[in-house]
């Protein structure tokens, strides 16, 4: 449920992208059911579900999983945080609703298909391809419980709070003495007495102390396996039969153990990304899509980072990174110029190479090829400088291209800024 308190480091790092921004972080993100899944092999406890994409497979869930079950948890599946307190476009309100058996089929009707906006998608809302059918728990008790890694300790850090269900943001900001944090040796391992101070942070009233220690034994075993980078669980609850649950799931994983974790990675739903930034991917380019109006195509992400500062000192915003590399191929920069094109908020577009491995002329290339390919309805604006720079803007000059060249990165991001508002 909550996500800025572990990642907030890292959206700070792109808060030039403006108030919504789409960030590509270093993890593969799982749907709810899908983690749920996957903890119950390893023999942690999570509350009996079905996952269903339409209303024919809601009907079949109820009759062969919850035959005998008066009430039931009907959860909308986005790859966000706030569902609960989230509005659909269609008007209907919440994303998490506990109704009568008899009311699923039309609540899971008002959710799927549907876009529904939280305090995390941002405006534009994401789909609800899916809705994750659950037993209603009565819950006792519910905590807050998180793993993910820490570069002070250079190693797991294991989070634990004795409230949780809420926003944990606010508690560790109203209550830090709630929140206790432990690190643990990625060498030696969980030990007894790691587990122990998970336990005696989460405070648990009913469930037996050793069963509770096992649990997150078994949590931490299953974030190392996996190549887990976040396993968050809020809230981990005690329900009236005394049993510690994760009554909710999120992981991500690593993207570099994508080779080591095929089953993992094959359930990735890109549905749920931007469509520009799989594209990206596609074609091996490091891209993050943002909310301005100013197109970047840098090589180097220092160079794109300090572009995009420079477009915000001149009064634009910028509406991407993108670091086409140091190595890229004509084909790259010609899939970039798609990716920048297909964006209707753009308004011009900004270029700025400087050739070191990348040859100016490949990009010059790339740019003059593009453009037959694809309609440059907006201005582009060119900065080269380095390798094969002669080369290249003799490609572009004879292109016959109308193109705003530029001699630094000042005037590059300032005639950008005023061909877009032009």
């Amino acid at each position: 449920m909550a996500r800025g308190l572990l990642n907030k480091l890292v959206s700070r790092t792109l808060s030039v992208a403006g108030n919504w921004q789409h960030q590509q972080l270093r993890r593969l993100n799982i749907h709810e059911y899908q983690g749920a899944e996957l903890m119950g092999k390893y023999g942690i406890n999570v509350p009996k579900g079905v996952a269903a994409s339409t209303i024919e497979d809601v009907q079949k869930a109820i009759k062969s999983t919850f035959p005998s079950e008066k009430e039931l948890v009907v959860k909308s599946q986005i790859l966000a945080g706030g569902r609960g307190l989230g509005t659909f476009q269609n008007g209907f309100k919440g994303g998490v609703h506990i109704v009568k058996v008899d009311e699923v089929e039309t609540i899971a009707g008002k959710m799927l298909g549907q876009i529904l906006i939280t305090k995390q998608t941002g405006p534009q809302g994401k789909v609800v391809s899916k809705v994750y059918l659950c037993e209603k728990l009565s819950l006792v008790n519910e905590m807050y419980f998180a793993i993910t890694l820490d570069r002070s300790t250079a190693g797991p850090i294991i989070i634990a709070c004795r409230k949780g269900g809420t926003s944990i943001e606010d508690l560790a900001e109203k209550y830090p003495e709630m929140i206790i944090k432990v690190p643990i040796d990625v060498f030696k391992g969980i030990t007894d007495e790691d587990a122990a101070k998970v336990v005696d942070g989460l405070a648990p009233k009913h469930a037996d102390r050793n069963a509770c220690i096992e649990q997150v034994k078994k949590l931490y075993k299953l974030f190392c396996e996996s190549d887990c980078t976040l396993l968050e669980i809020n809230p981990i609850a005690e329900t009236s039969d005394n049993q510690l649950v994760a009554a909710d799931a999120k992981l991500n994983f690593d993207d570099n153990a994508a080779f080591r974790q095929k089953e993992i990675f094959a359930l990735r739903d890109t549905s749920q990304e931007d469509p520009r930034e799989v594209d990206a991917a596609k074609a091996d380019l490091n891209y993050i899509g943002l909310d301005g109006e100013i197109g970047c195509m840098v090589n180097g992400a220092g160079l794109a980072m300090a572009t995009m500062d420079i477009i915000k000192l001149h009064g634009g915003t910028p509406a991407n990174f993108l670091d086409v590399g140091g190595n890229a191929s004509e084909g790259q920069v010609v899939e970039a110029f798609k990716i920048l094109t297909s964006d209707d908020k753009v308004k011009a577009i900004l270029v700025n190479i400087f050739g070191g491995i990348m040859k100016c002329d490949v990009i010059a290339s790339g740019i003059v090829n593009a453009a037959k390919q694809v309609q440059l309805k907006v201005p582009v604006v060119v900065r080269l400088e380095g390798t094969n720079v002669d080369q290249g803007k003799r490609i572009l000059k004879e292109s016959g291209m109308t193109l705003i060249t530029a001699e630094d990165l000042d005037d590059a991001a300032e005639k950008a800024v005023k061909a877009s508002t032009s």
